[in-house]
């Protein structure tokens, strides 16, 4: 099968860790970048021997698929001419900066034949997998995810930046209608919320409880989710877990084996997969649309109900 030309546009702190990848990876034959900074892509370009090309209708006759990691602001235009073109495309989370631009890239993409893959990486992190290989029926979920202030994404809150992850995990794990949504966020060093949680209850029963924060002095990002039969115990982090099960009217603990690998070079691999296949990407732009909508709702009621001390 003969490989994919690859390109990125938008070389910054996520678009350097896709152009080092796509730089590894055998089935990719990695040819350009574009970026609206010149100067970081000259550099990037030179140390990948690549080319930077000097517009984005340059880049996309030189690339079959791409990575797009550019400001959220700029995804739908972007996106959208790259999809015009018919190329396949790995757009960074969050899709679009709405639903309705959101959808209407997800049609493109089907219109045109072409994968559309938003870059939830959560999904490709073996914790993940070690947690669906264990699943039953989900009744509470407990999600954590925070950082220190960023230098990036500060255009977005952080239910858009960092929460979106969960809770498209969880939506994928639940798989069951939102009944209702209770949330608080506040700012703090940007004039979006930087902490939010989020108590939200399915119609199925289950119950998700969502905390996220840019401001914290450390990293975590961590879940935990309850079910009959057993408790898991989850760090996306370290890719380590836990499971709790009752067994002869005890408590058992037992660790969950799992197989590191990096989750944004398995993302990668698959998109290429997905690209060269015609197969369909495990987060698509329905998927990421959904995501989406929760989370604007999310930041709604944010907005609606203001953290009060």
């Amino acid at each position: 099968m003969k490989n994919l030309r690859v390109g990125v546009v938008g070389v910054g702190h996520i678009g350097k860790n896709h152009a080092r990848l796509y730089a590894e990876i055998d089935r990719a034959e990695f040819t350009a970048i574009y970026d609206t900074n010149t100067a970081t892509a000259s550099q990037v370009a030179a140390q990948y021997g690549v080319r930077a090309a000097s517009s984005l209708g340059e880049f996309a006759q030189l690339i079959d698929a791409a990575s797009v990691a550019t400001p959220t602001s700029s995804h739908f235009e972007v996106a959208s001419l790259l999809l015009q073109n018919c190329k396949h495309l790995l757009i960074e989370k969050p899709i679009a900066e709405n639903t309705a631009q959101a959808s209407q890239l997800a049609a493109l993409a089907t219109e045109r034949q072409l994968v559309l893959q938003v870059g939830h990486v959560e999904r490709f992190n073996p914790v993940l997998s070690a947690l669906e290989a264990r699943l039953t029926h989900p009744r509470f979920i407990e999600a954590h995810r925070l950082s220190p202030f960023p230098d990036r994404s500060t255009d977005i809150g952080v239910v858009l930046d960092l929460m979106i992850h969960d809770l498209e995990i969880i939506s994928h794990l639940v798989r069951a209608p939102v009944q209702s949504i209770d949330a608080v966020g506040v700012p703090v060093l940007s004039q979006r919320e930087d902490i939010a949680n989020a108590r939200i209850r399915f119609e199925n029963g289950c119950v998700a409880n969502v905390t996220s924060s840019r401001i914290s002095p450390e990293r975590m990002r961590k879940i935990r989710v309850f079910q009959e039969d057993a408790y898991l115990s989850l760090d996306y982090q370290n890719q380590s877990g836990e499971i709790y099960r009752k067994v002869n009217g005890r408590i058992e603990r037992a660790p969950v084996e799992i197989e590191k690998e990096e989750p944004l070079k398995r993302q990668l691999l698959s998109f290429l997969e997905c690209a060269q296949t015609g197969l369909r990407p495990k987060v698509s732009g329905f998927e990421a649309t959904a995501a989406l909508a929760l989370a604007i709702e999310i930041t709604k009621r944010i907005e609606q109900a203001p953290f009060s001390p």
